[in-house]
């Protein structure tokens, strides 16, 4: 198949054009998310300083007037905006020794290993089972491998993490239960099974339909009618395009991870940001909630635009939107 290409005469103050477009519409989107979370925060019953906490009045007042609690809530949203702007994302309330920059730098940290490894491992395996799968459809290997992902999507990780504890953990002891530890590996296996397996799943069945795709597309029948098959068919034929469908996943399959990390980190009382999340969420942590929130938000738009850059890449099809 030969792939179609951009005109060489095209201007690069469009391409420029193009991405300057999806930047601003980025930035509008992290501002709407950023409102969105502070009014559903302000408007939530309660407070971090609220009287079920034995706080002294006076001291309760002093703390209040010290985070401008007491002033409007637009005046509020306008100073964490300017603070925004300077980098700053505020003082925990839950953790007052720490800036939330510092806590989302840690548990970045944590959470980026977990979830890097849970999609290293998920492409890893996925992507040649979902080819095997597709490339075979309709044998006993192809209902094998359906009938695995099937049962892994069905199974969701608030579920999936408690079983492998009880297996691997309690009765066989293999493995730890819970915690993190840098130093040994074996504290990640668990949470990275958990968070790995339903994308896993998720792209197996992906990777094989979009095989079976590319092998009833007319390019692939005339290029088997020239006597092209197997492994010349497999390389010059499937691999290109079913890129892009890998591609494709890596967008929702990364959202996957950051809210399951919020899960995960929670059953086995890892560190990291999701974890961070909750506890925030519970204790009305609002400068660690919108930390998360807003680096989360654009981590995601950001991976979002460079996937999209490395599918037109692959396929100069799809840059239009980036040339207008």
């Amino acid at each position: 198949m030969r792939w179609p290409t951009l005109a060489l005469g095209q201007p690069h103050w469009a391409l420029g054009k193009g991405l300057l477009l999806r930047l601003g519409e980025a930035l509008v989107t992290l501002l709407l998310l950023a409102l969105l979370c502070f009014g559903l925060l302000r408007a939530a019953p309660g407070g971090p300083f609220d009287a079920e906490r034995e706080l002294d009045p006076a001291r309760r007042a002093e703390l209040i007037a010290a985070h401008a609690l007491d002033r409007p809530v637009p005046e509020q949203f306008g100073h964490f905006l300017v603070d925004l702007g300077h980098g700053d994302l505020g003082q925990s309330f839950q953790y007052p020794d720490y800036r939330v920059i510092e806590l989302l730098a840690s548990g970045f940290a944590i959470t980026g290993l977990l979830g890097g490894l849970a999609l290293l491992a998920a492409l890893l395996i996925g992507v040649p089972l979902g080819l095997w799968a597709g490339w075979r459809a309709g044998s006993g290997v192809d209902l094998g491998i359906r009938t695995a992902s099937l049962i892994g999507l069905a199974l969701p990780k608030f579920v999936l993490a408690p079983l492998l504890i009880l297996l691997f953990a309690v009765y066989f002891g293999w493995l730890p239960a819970g915690g993190f530890d840098g130093n040994d590996w074996r504290s990640l296996v668990l949470p990275v099974t958990a968070l790995c397996l339903p994308n896993l799943a998720g792209l197996v069945r992906l990777t094989r339909d979009g095989v079976i795709g590319i092998l009833a597309s007319d390019y692939v029948r005339a290029a088997r009618a020239r006597g092209i098959e197997d492994l010349a068919l497999l390389r010059h034929h499937v691999l290109r395009p079913l890129l892009l469908v890998v591609l494709a996943w890596l967008a929702p399959a990364l959202i996957a991870v950051i809210t399951g990390s919020t899960v995960i980190e929670q059953i086995f009382g890892i560190p990291g940001v999701g974890r961070y999340f909750v506890q925030g969420a519970l204790n009305r942590d609002y400068s660690l909630v919108m930390g998360v929130a807003l680096s989360a938000g654009a981590l995601i738009v950001l991976v979002n635009l460079l996937i999209d850059g490395g599918r037109a890449l692959v396929d100069p099809r799809l840059r239009q939107p980036f040339d207008s």
